[in-house]
């Protein structure tokens, strides 16, 4: 069989679903030496994000054009020039990133990560909200399969598109095993170097409004005020790059005096990600809306005590493992920290509960299940 993939988010994003489908399709590869797969990529695709050691039967492909040229020719034009055009004729197409390109294959797969666009439209600016509400349900519905990162965007699936609960497979992400308190002592001088040396409370994602940063800023403030002495020296690290309608994230820290307290740090390499997590204080994810919350498992895996969100897959993801809060709750927010912060025992319990937690999550099952999607063979 041969099997198209569109690795277009894998290979132009670090972070977010690029990281999601570089790690899948990097186990899938691991897994599966029988079947071909040509890995479609955009002509501006980062050759940095393609290095692996590939099996012979995958190939990776260039496209001519651009990722910008290629969505607006495909997803705003909807100009019906199918995949096979690049990559030849294939037997299955799979789509990590919401979208299927035009194509001729027999069966079509998708992966839809969350509906946020849909549960909290507010926190995207209308251009973007208006091509998701345009392009996702077309999607949706041409797909044979498609792959929900969690039980709640199943649930949002069929309430929201009517998609039959048959239709989806909930395929869970995972953990990479460089996600480990044992991190490397250059790793650990690079975080002391960026921290200043300093304990640390630490957000991971990009900048945006779904990850309610103004709300943990506003928290965070508050806390450093009810734990005076005791909080002299304590920082909010959030490591993300800029997304979208993050101007009121830097007004926030100017407004509550925070610029000595916070760091931004922009997008942080992966090789210093796990020091960054083992070294935090507590791991605070406040976001309204996930899809499944990949640094919530990172953070466990490193041991890190979790302070987050009961919205949304957060609760489905961090199990008992983690200590919960209304995202729109700021008073929620701040006790739930203060909580995490002085209680030792309660650290201690979170750190033991996330190591058993994050055992769930594989991408080697992920892979696996993703294969048995690809073949036609479901559980």
């Amino acid at each position: 069989m041969r099997i198209g993939i569109d690795f277009t988010a894998a290979a132009r994003e670090r972070a977010g679903i690029g990281r999601y489908a570089r790690e899948l399709i990097r186990a899938l590869a691991r897994l599966d030496h029988t079947n071909a797969y040509a890995l479609f990529v955009p002509r501006d695709a980062h050759g940095d994000l393609l290095q692996f050691d590939w099996s012979p039967n995958f190939s990776i492909v260039r496209a001519p054009l651009t990722e910008r040229y290629l969505a607006a020719l495909w997803q705003r034009a909807r100009v019906p020039l199918p995949i096979e055009s690049f990559i030849g004729k294939v037997d299955v197409l799979y789509s990590p990133d919401f979208l299927l390109p035009p194509t001729r294959a027999r069966r079509q797969i998708v992966t839809v990560h969350d509906l946020s666009y849909v549960r909290v439209p507010e926190c995207f600016p209308a251009p973007l909200l208006n091509y998701l509400n345009r392009t996702v349900p077309p999607s949706v519905a041409r797909a044979d399969l498609i792959l929900a990162d969690a039980a709640s965007t199943q649930r949002d699936l069929i309430e929201v598109y009517r998609v039959p609960r048959e239709k989806i497979q909930v395929l869970y992400s995972g953990v990479d095993a460089r996600f480990c308190p044992a991190v490397s002592e250059d790793s650990q001088a690079r975080v002391r170097a960026l921290t200043r040396g300093k304990p640390y409370l630490l957000a991971v994602g990009t900048l945006q409004p779904r990850k309610n940063y103004v709300r943990l800023l506003e928290a965070f403030a508050r806390l450093i005020s009810h734990l005076q002495a005791s909080s002299s020296n304590l920082q909010l690290v959030i490591a993300g790059g800029r997304g979208w309608m993050y101007d009121d994230v830097y007004a926030a820290v100017a407004h509550l005096g925070l610029r000595e307290r916070v760091l931004l740090t922009d997008f942080i390499p992966d090789d210093d990600l796990p020091a960054l997590y083992a070294g935090a204080a507590l791991f605070v994810y406040p976001s309204l809306y996930e899809g499944f919350g990949l640094p919530i498992a990172e953070a466990m895996a490193c041991g890190a005590p979790v302070v987050t969100s009961n919205a949304s897959s957060l609760p489905e993801v961090a199990g008992d493992a983690a200590l919960y809060f209304d995202p729109r709750d700021t008073d929620a927010i701040v006790d739930a920290l203060r909580r995490a912060l002085t209680d030792e025992t309660l650290r201690a319990e979170l750190r033991v509960r996330g190591f058993a937690q994050v055992r769930k999550f594989s991408w080697e099952k992920a892979a696996a299940e993703l294969q048995q999607g690809l073949v036609g063979k479901r559980n």
